[in-house]
């Protein structure tokens, strides 16, 4: 049997092997960001198996290197755990693929896709589960052809319009030279792009683009400039930006009639939060959890994490890795205790359930 890590429980593949977490640590993907094509295409392509979870007797088969590795390997995937499918995602998906096949033949004011709502609430996981469809979608379509369908870029703090153009440049590994001037960036970038055939261009972190600074607004011409001259619908996400003034002003008109809004909120406690947790637990590679556990606690889970999707996925993750290191291999109500969450999430939780 092959475990996560690719070896076979206990085999050495060579006398001088590295444990998994050693072995992670030199891989060169470590350092690949969704933010640049490299990184972007690795994970629209990986999509790796839960690992099989060993018996009573192959554990004890197992010498202390071996044991070592097969942890890892469950540790490491219970940091990624599952995407769960929520309504949210399904709904940003079809609209955006719908988007995408309006503007296939738009020669101007193509539409495009916002999603805005508080932190926590699923915006960045949906904008690259939906960008990863249209991947996914365009390989199938175009088998062999060096194409690139989808681009995710984000917004830097305090940026200004050549730092966005530069962002771009870097997604495609285009290099950047300090006494390059922005019309320089922009015209490489639209030329690769267009070339490669872009179909969709994911913008996250739009909070920190203000409207009311001088910056702000260049930024915000610099991506319509880039919407008029890139064939390519541009979906954005960000932090509640509305109330940060993302539709104010001459500018923020265009914006709003453009762009279609889908606001990403807690989940209410539903039969969906209930199926969320069900899907969560389902996907866990622990020993001696007791199947219906975090079900039967989908009422305190939603207390406590007042329905966000991201706090609920931390603290599934987090007691989930507790259960490997300290060996019960399982999650209990008390487990989920010891994993602290962010404040938001605290700030937010909702009514204890009764």
């Amino acid at each position: 049997m092959v475990t996560a890590t690719g070896l076979t429980p206990g085999q050495d593949s060579d006398p001088g092997r590295q444990h998994g977490w050693r072995r992670a640590l030199d891989r060169e993907d470590l350092h690949r960001y969704l933010t640049t094509l490299e990184g972007w295409r690795e994970f629209t392509t990986q999509d790796p198996a839960p690992p099989d979870l060993l018996t009573e007797n192959q554990l004890a088969d197992l010498d202390d290197d071996g044991r070592l590795d097969y942890d890892d390997g469950r540790l490491d995937y219970h940091t990624r755990l599952t995407v769960a499918a929520t309504s949210t995602l399904r709904t940003v998906v079809h609209a955006g693929r719908r988007l995408t096949l309006l503007n296939r033949h738009a020669i101007s004011a193509r539409r495009g896709l916002i999603l805005s709502g508080a932190a926590g609430t699923g915006k960045t996981t949906a904008l690259t589960q939906f960008g990863k469809t249209i991947e996914v979608i365009d390989r199938r379509q175009h088998p062999g052809f060096d194409r690139i369908p989808v681009v995710y870029v984000t917004v830097p703090p305090a940026a200004t319009s050549r730092m966005l153009a530069v962002e771009f440049a870097r997604f495609l590994g285009l290099p950047v030279t300090t006494r390059a001037n922005i019309t320089d960036v922009i015209e490489a970038v639209c030329g690769v792009l267009i070339d490669a055939r872009v179909s969709v261009v994911c913008v996250d972190e739009l909070h920190n683009l203000s409207l009311a600074t001088r910056n702000g607004a260049e930024v915000s011409d610099t991506l319509k400039y880039f919407s008029e001259r890139i064939p390519a619908t541009f979906v954005y996400a960000g932090v509640d930006l509305e109330a940060n003034g993302l539709f104010n002003g001459t500018r923020g008109r265009q914006i709003a009639g453009r762009f279609a809004v889908i606001d990403t909120v807690p989940f209410p406690r539903t039969q969906e939060w209930t199926g969320l947790v069900s899907t969560f637990e389902a996907a866990l590679r622990l020993h001696h959890h007791q199947p219906k556990t975090l079900e039967g606690l989908s009422g305190y889970l939603h207390q406590r994490t007042g329905g966000m999707i991201g706090s609920l996925s931390h603290l599934i993750r987090g007691a989930a890795i507790d259960a490997i290191l300290d060996e019960t291999e399982k999650i209990t109500r008390q487990s989920l205790e010891r994993v602290k969450l962010d404040r938001a999430a605290q700030t937010r939780k909702a009514k204890p359930a009764s």
